[in-house]
């Protein structure tokens, strides 16, 4: 195994951008190979999925690059096979879906707050392996990354998106329960991983202590898993456009009052 790069905030900028055009060429190719992917992003409250997601998904095509965020389960979805609600959301041929939470929410917030029986994490942990190699013998590639991160920073964290009010909607009541349940969280991650750390389905762990790190980390990880080649359409030249003709139109409605306006620049002698 080859030694780690280091690098500083510039090499930071600069490596993200390189793999974020990598991510490109991923994305053609998935689209070209009619491939369906799924990538399940789990892990510790803050420990930065959301952050590698957004960067993920940043200069991506959004009708090939997905994103699936699902709420708390409606009373019919209640009623419904635990798995129905993900199926409904898997990709299609040519599309990579990004889960930010997925069907382990049984092994873990459900599990540790209640929400479900004992039996019903029993179920789950026989369910799911089966469940999983069922997707991938269909065909869908799946990809599952488990984000890590120590309690101090966790709580660092916390705290920083209480006294930031433009953060302060991701701290939900289940994250603020969540921090008296330390323990009882690695419990279930530890159940979970001992039933669904499977060789057809493995977990990846993503340390998330640095978050540019594991930003990184993860796309590089990503990355790795296909043997992709560089489709990327050529620019090619502009088709010619239309001259304006003569017409003017009705008067558009009129917009808010402007609040911000640019200095115009002035050019150099």
């Amino acid at each position: 195994m080859s030694e780690p790069k280091l690098i500083d905030d510039q090499g930071y900028e600069q490596e993200l951008l390189r793999l974020q055009s990598e991510l490109i060429k991923l994305q053609y190719w998935i689209q070209s190979q009619d491939l369906r992917v799924v990538v399940l992003f789990e892990g510790r409250d803050a420990a930065g999925k959301g952050g590698v997601i957004r960067r993920i998904m940043q200069y991506t095509n959004p009708r090939i690059v997905r994103l699936v965020a699902l709420p708390k389960p409606t009373e019919r979805e209640r009623g419904q096979w635990y798995f129905q609600r993900y199926v409904a959301h898997l990709p299609r041929v040519g599309e990579m879906v990004l889960f930010d939470r997925s069907w382990y929410n049984r092994a873990g917030v459900e599990s540790v707050m209640g929400f479900c029986s004992e039996a019903e994490v029993q179920e789950f942990f026989i369910s799911c392996p089966k469940f999983e190699e069922m997707l991938i013998n269909s065909g869908i590639k799946l990809i599952k990354y488990w984000f890590t991160i120590s309690h101090e920073e966790q709580e660092r964290r916390f705290q920083a998106r209480r006294d930031d009010f433009r953060k302060r909607w991701k701290l939900s009541a289940i994250d603020l329960e969540a921090r008296s349940r330390w323990t009882d969280y690695t419990r279930a991650r530890d159940r979970m991983f001992a039933h669904c750390h499977t060789e057809q389905a493995p977990w990846t762990v993503i340390d998330g202590n640095n978050k540019k790190q594991a930003r990184l980390n993860c796309i590089h990880h990503l990355l790795s898993e296909f043997d992709y080649k560089d489709l990327t359409p050529p620019a090619g030249e502009l088709p010619p456009g239309s001259e304006p003709n003569d017409y003017q139109g009705p008067p558009l409605p009129p917009g808010p009052p402007p609040a911000y306006q640019f200095k115009e620049k002035k050019e150099k002698p």
